[in-house]
């Protein structure tokens, strides 16, 4: 039995390993087919990579790694081990995968029509990425590290860094560029909203029963370093009465939280919710 379990927690890693390679593969595919030959760029560390690639002509790929880099191995701590391996492959091959399509023909060299495409692409890239336990720009990560000690939220820190890339695309772009690059934003940000089933907050709530449920609420403690909440329940089916535990996360630890729960209990039930807002408890201290 417990041979079959590796067996299959092997096929799962494998698979999405598969998946991020392949959103790394689309995401290269929208920048490359759509918005780079029409100077639209995006928001976070690609925009940044894409405006000093259109400046310098310094290779893209080779942009992209470093400038996450030194985000990734600054947020270890915080991201964890699968996490950090899930995304250094990601980006790596992003990388790699945007070279080969630079000497590919353009698919439109309508700006429109390269904004609403490029965009839609580039937010599935990204969101199967995100889906897969990875992610392809350290913005989230720097936010988690530097709002720790500012009165920002992450999602307020990654959207005032987008004000100065966008304002900053205007100066090099044009002003019409720009726009578009926020339409582009926009579209991608709504595209990986549906593909990672609301990956976009900031902060997600978990319900999760189990019968193992001291020990998952123990492993959430020592591996996450989240505080949990045993409510007390009683099933509908059989009556019987069941300790449910409750717990608030960011969506960088969602991915981390379901393995740590099914490591311990691979039939655990998990309800994941979007938490609108937290205040209070040690929440805060946790990404502020």
């Amino acid at each position: 039995m417990r041979e079959h379990s590796k067996q299959k927690s092997k096929i799962s890693i494998i698979f999405k390993y598969i998946q991020m390679i392949a959103g790394a593969a689309i995401t290269a595919a929208s920048l490359e087919l759509f918005l780079i030959p029409n100077s639209i760029i995006d928001g976070g560390i690609i925009g940044i990579s894409l405006l000093i690639n259109h400046l310098s002509g310094l290779n893209f790929g080779i942009l992209i790694l470093i400038i996450n880099a030194p985000f990734l191995v600054a947020g270890y701590k915080h991201i964890g081990k699968s996490f950090f391996i899930a995304s250094i492959l990601s980006i790596v091959a992003l990388s790699i995968l945007e070279a080969p399509l630079e000497h590919i023909a353009p698919v439109t060299h309508e700006p429109l029509l390269a904004t609403v495409f490029g965009g839609l692409i580039l937010g599935i890239g990204v969101g199967t990425v995100i889906r897969a336990g990875g992610a392809l720009d350290g913005t989230e990560i720097l936010g988690i590290l530097l709002t720790k000690r500012l009165p920002f939220s992450v999602g307020e820190f990654v959207m005032f860094l987008n004000v100065f890339i966008f304002g900053w695309a205007g100066f090099v772009l044009g002003w019409e560029q720009a726009m578009y690059s926020i339409l582009t934003y926009y579209i991608a940000a709504k595209a990986i909203d549906a593909v990672g089933q609301g990956f976009t907050g900031d902060t997600k709530a978990a319900v999760i029963v189990s019968n193992e449920y001291e020990e998952v609420a123990s492993a959430i403690n020592d591996r996450l370093g989240r505080m949990v909440t045993k409510l007390h329940g009683q099933g509908g089916y059989i009556d019987k009465d069941k300790d449910v535990i409750f717990v608030v996360v960011t969506r960088l630890e969602l991915s981390k939280l379901k393995t740590v729960v099914h490591d311990i209990d691979e039939k655990a039930f998990i309800t994941i919710m979007d938490a609108q807002e937290v205040h209070g408890g040690r929440f805060k201290s946790a990404i502020h």
